[in-house]
C-alpha cells in the first residue's frame, strides 16, 4: 500500500496569507477612521474634544494639566467668538436694541442686612454726633497718631511702620521695649494722641493691626495681609509728600461698617491739601477692607492719570472692643466667628 505524503508548508503559508491579510485590512480601517477624525476636526474646530470628554480620567499630570489649558483656552475662544456676535448685533439694532444683562455676582446677590444705614436716618445722626468721634468731626480735635510695634520687630515690619508714617499726617513711631499697652496708653494721652496703632508681626511678616481710638477708644483688631512695600510695587511714582491727603471710604453700608469707617476717617485731618494730589483709600469689599496710596496727575482737560506710591495691604476685621485696649476685662462690640458668620457667601458685615 502506497502512502503519499501530504505538504505541511503550503497550508502553513495559506494561514500565514490570511493572517497578513487581516492585519493590513485593520491598519487599512484604522487609517480610514483616523482620516475621517481630522476632516471632522477640520471641518469644525470648536469640537475637538469628544462630548463626554473629562480631563480628570487622564492619569499622567502633564498631560492632564496640557489638555485642560487647551480646553480653557477653547473656551475662552468661544466666549469671544459669542461676545463679538452680540456686539455686532448691537450695533445693527441701534436704538432698538435690548439693554444689557446686568451679571451675577456675590456683592449684587447680597443677603439684606437689617442693620444698613440710611444716611438720612435721625437715629444714626443722634449716634453720630455723640459718639466717641463726634469731637474729630466737629472740628474739636485734630488726630494724632503714635505707631509701635510688638516686641523685637524686624526690618520688613519696622519699614512698614516707617511708610504708614509716611502717609498718616501727624504720625510718629515709636518702639515698645517691652511696654505693656495698658501702661502705653496713659501716656499716650497725657501727650494728646488721639490714636495708638500696634502693628504685630509673625515669621518676619506683618500680619496684626490694633487701632485703638483715644482717650475713650474704640479699639478694633484686624487681621493684615498682602502687605506690599513700596519697592516691591511695580511702575510707582515718587515718594509721598507731607500735604495732608484726600481720604475715600468706600462701600461701609452696615452700622457695624459706618463705625468703622468713622474710625479710619479720624486718622487723617478733615482739611486735606489738594495741591498734592494724594488720596488714601478704604474700599470695602466682602468683608476685606483695602488699603491703597495713590497721586493723581492730569494730563489734559478730559484725562487723569493715577501712580500708586504704596503701601499696600489688605485688612479683616477680627473684633471690635467699647473702650480703650483690654484683653481681659474689655466688653466687645462684636467679635468674628468664622463658623457661624461666613456659612452663607452671600452674607456680610460691614
Amino acid at each position: 500500500m502506497d502512502v503519499t505524503e501530504v505538504p505541511t508548508d503550503q497550508g502553513s503559508k495559506s494561514k500565514k496569507k490570511k493572517k497578513s491579510m487581516k492585519a493590513k485590512t485593520k491598519v487599512k480601517n484604522t487609517e480610514v477612521k483616523e482620516e475621517s477624525s481630522a476632516a471632522e476636526n477640520q471641518a469644525d474646530p470648536t469640537t475637538s474634544f469628544p462630548a463626554t470628554f473629562s480631563v480628570s480620567e487622564i492619569k499622567n499630570k502633564q498631560r492632564r494639566h496640557l489638555m485642560f489649558m487647551k480646553l480653557k483656552q477653547e473656551k475662552r475662544k468661544q466666549k469671544l467668538q459669542l461676545k463679538k456676535k452680540r456686539r455686532k448685533e448691537r450695533e445693527a439694532l441701534g436704538d432698538k436694541a435690548p439693554p444689557k444683562e446686568v451679571p451675577k455676582t456675590i456683592e449684587n446677590q447680597r443677603v439684606f442686612d437689617e442693620t444698613t444705614v440710611d444716611p438720612e436716618d435721625e437715629e444714626v445722626a443722634f449716634d453720630e454726633g455723640t459718639d466717641e468721634f463726634s469731637a474729630y468731626f466737629n472740628g474739636l480735635t485734630n488726630p494724632k497718631v503714635l505707631i509701635t510695634t510688638s516686641d523685637r520687630p524686624r526690618g520688613r515690619t519696622v519699614r512698614f511702620c516707617e511708610q504708614l508714617a509716611s502717609v498718616i499726617p501727624n504720625a510718629h513711631v515709636y518702639y515698645r521695649r517691652g511696654l505693656a499697652l495698658k501702661r502705653i496708653i496713659p501716656q499716650c494721652v497725657a501727650r494728646d494722641f488721639t490714636y495708638m496703632m500696634v502693628i504685630n508681626q509673625d515669621r518676619l511678616m506683618p500680619n496684626g493691626l490694633v487701632l485703638c481710638h483715644l482717650p475713650d477708644g474704640p479699639t478694633a483688631h484686624f487681621k493684615v495681609s498682602s502687605v506690599r512695600l513700596r519697592k516691591e510695587i511695580k511702575r510707582r511714582g515718587k515718594e509721598p509728600t507731607e500735604h495732608y491727603p484726600e481720604v475715600i471710604l468706600n462701600n461701609f453700608t452696615t452700622r457695624l461698617g459706618h463705625s468703622i469707617g468713622r474710625l479710619f476717617a479720624a486718622l487723617f485731618p478733615q482739611n486735606p491739601q489738594f495741591v498734592g494730589r494724594q488720596v488714601a483709600t478704604f474700599h470695602n469689599q466682602r468683608d476685606f477692607i483695602f488699603f491703597r496710596f495713590h497721586r493723581y496727575i492730569f494730563k489734559n482737560e478730559k484725562k487723569v492719570g493715577i501712580q500708586e506710591l504704596g503701601p499696600r495691604f489688605t485688612l479683616k476685621l477680627r473684633s471690635l472692643q467699647k473702650g480703650t485696649f483690654d484683653s481681659k476685662y474689655g466688653e466687645y462690640e462684636w467679635v468674628l466667628k468664622r463658623h457661624e458668620m461666613d456659612a452663607c457667601r452671600r452674607k456680610f458685615q460691614l
